[in-house]
């Protein structure tokens, strides 16, 4: 029985490397047959005598070798990954058999079962479908991405809001990512002689997380042929080679966002929100509406006169101004405002009036959401306290040169959930805010959750775009004790980074130290 089990493995060692040949022989043979035809036999690309010349004639086959070349080597790299993973794969199933007493099975097997596993973990992850969430902590959060920085949300004390990666092995990554992406948009299998080479400067912007018992999901986005075009590509790492799940053509020409923004008074805030929004919305986007949802009487009529300024300024119709009675609830606000919509189906951006935000950001609130599939929670950067950062009024610098990403002027609101881009559909079948909050915070979190406990994909990302203007907040009395803590939390939290507030903190012994190093320098000069 001994000598049959070695002669058993002896087989299985011989038809492993059999296979590994006959591998690496098909790689061969795939490159001659994808190598370009002569000139004569090549076919969709135009003539020398043809209306483009021979120039254009020779600069189109140009390209078209270098993309199948590109392509080529592509192949070879993934058959070499392949190679070495089926190599593991097998001996670490041989070794399972040894244990076991049992005869090596055929390395096809291994293969078949190498396979399997990859597709189980893209199966397994959180990639066609969302995954039922038991608190809004259990969520794994999404990192955002440039082609030359990172926008992450677990930063601690030390690190940076946005970094370029530093770390090798994240830069790998992501250029992998973003390469194995150009490599599939440019594959002849998947394009036409007459589609334009995409490169790494297409590259708009992706997002990425990291489930660590099953791999990597990246979703990346690059322009399109035309504006408000884009292509999307979900890549999934399976902690092995890199696998295309699905490819994208995304036009969002006709995506309307609905921004709706719950109020009452604030006059001088919603007239600065008025300035970001025509520029932003207005001019530079322009496929927006606006909903002011306002409570009481108190001051209206200044915030309907910024509305129709704007309106004929700007020569902007898309608004809706409704008017509501008792006391603010931002709940009841925004979901009297979602349900106002009488059109399609529509894109809502729920957003407050202490918001800034971007052109840009409005197209990632596009990308980033789907109805019946995904919703977005972007993470805002927000804004500490300009007093304590430029240490006197007289020196903060305008607005637009506030808004700056770092670690000394903002932090990453990770635990604010009120802003959010989700289609009008998803938000009634979820069954709208919970009318029964009152007054600050509480009801944000509670849409959260109900979206986390469903099957959409809930996509939480730090948005580079969305800032939240600092202002001085007050902690009313009548708040029951969660909302004050919540509260005062936030209130904490906004002001100055850990480092700054340590100044303020000490700034009597800093005060005596400088007034004793005064004094000792007036000593030895007498």
């Amino acid at each position: 029985a001994r000598m049959l089990r070695r002669g058993l493995l002896a087989w299985a060692s011989r038809v492993v490397v059999l296979l590994v040949l006959l591998c690496c022989a098909a790689s061969v043979l795939y490159m001659l047959a994808c190598t370009p035809r002569g000139d004569d036999e090549r076919l969709g690309l135009p003539r020398a005598n043809g209306p483009t010349g021979r120039a254009g004639s020779q600069a189109a086959v140009l390209s078209w070798e270098e993309r199948h070349r590109d392509h080529v080597g592509s192949l070879k790299r993934q058959i070499a990954q392949l190679q070495d993973e089926l190599q593991e794969r097998s001996e670490q199933l041989r070794a399972a058999q040894q244990l076991a007493g049992e005869p090596a099975g055929a390395p096809g097997r291994a293969q078949a079962d190498l396979l399997a596993f990859l597709r189980s973990q893209v199966d397994r992850a959180e990639v066609h479908a969302g995954v039922k969430q038991a608190t809004e902590y259990a969520a794994v959060p999404f990192d955002s991405f440039t082609l030359h920085k990172v926008y992450q949300l677990e930063t601690g004390l030390t690190r940076h809001p946005e970094e370029k990666p530093v770390r090798k092995d994240k830069r790998d990554e992501l250029v992998e990512a973003i390469q194995s992406a150009v490599e599939a948009l440019n594959s002849p299998a998947e394009s036409s002689p007459d589609q334009r080479p995409y490169t790494a400067s297409d590259f708009i912007e992706g997002i990425y997380r990291t489930e660590r018992d099953k791999g990597t999901l990246y979703e990346l986005t690059f322009r399109g042929d035309h504006k408000h075009e884009f292509r999307r590509l979900v890549l999934f790492r399976p902690f092995g080679p890199i696998l295309k799940v699905k490819k994208e053509q995304l036009n969002m020409a006709s995506t309307l966002v609905n921004v709706i923004v719950p109020l009452a008074r604030r006059v001088d805030k919603f007239r600065q929100f008025m300035q970001n929004f025509r520029e932003m919305s207005i001019q530079q986007d322009g496929r927006v509406h606006l909903t002011v949802v306002y409570f009481g009487k108190e001051e209206m009529d200044e915030v309907k006169e910024i509305l129709e300024n704007t309106s004929r300024a700007a020569n902007f119709r898309n608004f809706t101004f409704i008017q509501l009675s008792g006391e603010f609830s931002r709940g009841k606000g925004l979901d009297v405002g979602a349900r106002s919509w009488k059109g399609s189906n529509v894109l809502l951006f729920f957003c407050d009036v202490d918001i800034y935000f971007t052109s840009e950001f409005l197209n990632t609130c596009r990308l980033n959401t789907q109805p019946g599939k995904k919703v977005f929670y972007p993470v805002l950067f927000s804004q500490y306290n300009p007093g304590i950062i430029y240490g006197h009024h007289d020196a903060v610098p305008a607005l637009e040169q506030q808004l700056v990403i770092k670690k000394e002027t903002g932090f990453w609101r990770d635990f604010g959930f009120g802003m959010t881009c989700q289609y009008r559909s998803d938000f009634i079948n979820i069954g709208g805010f919970d009318l029964d909050i009152r007054g600050w915070g509480g009801e944000d979190v509670h849409l959260y959750r109900k979206y986390l406990h469903s099957n959409l994909v809930v996509v939480r990302a730090p948005a580079r775009g969305l800032f939240h203007l600092w202002h001085e907040k007050h902690c009313e009395d009548e708040l029951a004790p969660e909302q004050y803590r919540m509260c005062i939390q936030s209130k904490a939290m906004n002001e100055a980074s850990h480092g700054q507030l340590g100044m303020l903190v000490f700034r009597h012994e800093i005060e005596a130290h400088l007034r004793r190093q005064r004094r000792k320098t007036a000593s030895r000069k007498s």
